[in-house]
């Protein structure tokens, strides 16, 4: 029998049941027909003293009673207290945001693969589906007409080479267009002039925006 191979379940319930007034020699005999150790067969039937003769018949679990590549419970707290100040903060906190955000505060980060299993774990991961729903999608908008417009200014090329510039700005509420203007160039009058022309037709506006 290899070493390595579980002892039988039979062999394992003879030695458990083995008389205590066996003759002289005949465990010998009994391992050496068997191919067991004298070792094994000492151990095992020490277990069924100890244990109890169920207990004999299966073997021991050759996992390890200790993992020391196993993080600790309090380094997984940790980990989630950076995620939760992270998320409050209204910043990334992904498994690599976190572990470059313990990394900075000197603290023993887990690896990104050991932060997204200690997440998964304590159902605390973000969904992150290949792609969202569209009615996921919310367009970002203002509360109120006049409460921020835009202006944006494209050049256009007309008919026989010649360019122009169309200044148009928009209500980032209604996405209405506010007023629109035509220059011959990306100039700053012809800016002002746009933002006249819809103030006169709309009113002042809380906000502009413009590169």
């Amino acid at each position: 029998m290899n070493k390595n191979e579980p002892v039988n379940a039979r062999i394992r319930l003879a030695i458990a049941q083995w008389p205590d007034d066996a003759p002289r020699g005949s465990v010998t005999t009994f391992c050496a027909e068997h191919e067991i150790t004298r070792k094994t067969f000492y151990a095992i039937r020490a277990r069924a003293r100890e244990e109890g003769q169920a207990a004999a018949l299966e073997p021991r679990s050759r996992r390890p009673k200790t993992s020391p590549a196993r993080l600790p419970e309090e380094r997984k707290d940790e980990a989630l207290a950076v995620r939760a100040a992270l998320d409050s903060s209204g910043l990334d906190h992904g498994p690599i945001s976190v572990h470059d955000k313990m990394v900075s505060l000197g603290m023993q980060a887990p690896s990104p693969a050991s932060l997204a299993r200690i997440f998964r774990e304590r159902n605390v991961a973000r969904s992150e589906p290949a792609k969202k729903p569209r009615a996921s999608y919310r367009r970002f908008v203002y509360p109120a007409p006049n409460a921020c417009w835009q202006l944006d200014a494209t050049e256009y090329v007309l008919t026989g080479g010649r360019k122009c510039v169309i200044f148009q700005l928009q209500d980032d509420h209604s996405r209405l267009a506010v007023a629109t203007h035509v220059a011959d160039g990306e100039t700053s009058e012809a800016a002002l002039s746009v933002v006249k022309k819809g103030i006169k037709a709309h009113g002042v506006p809380q906000r502009l925006l413009t590169d």
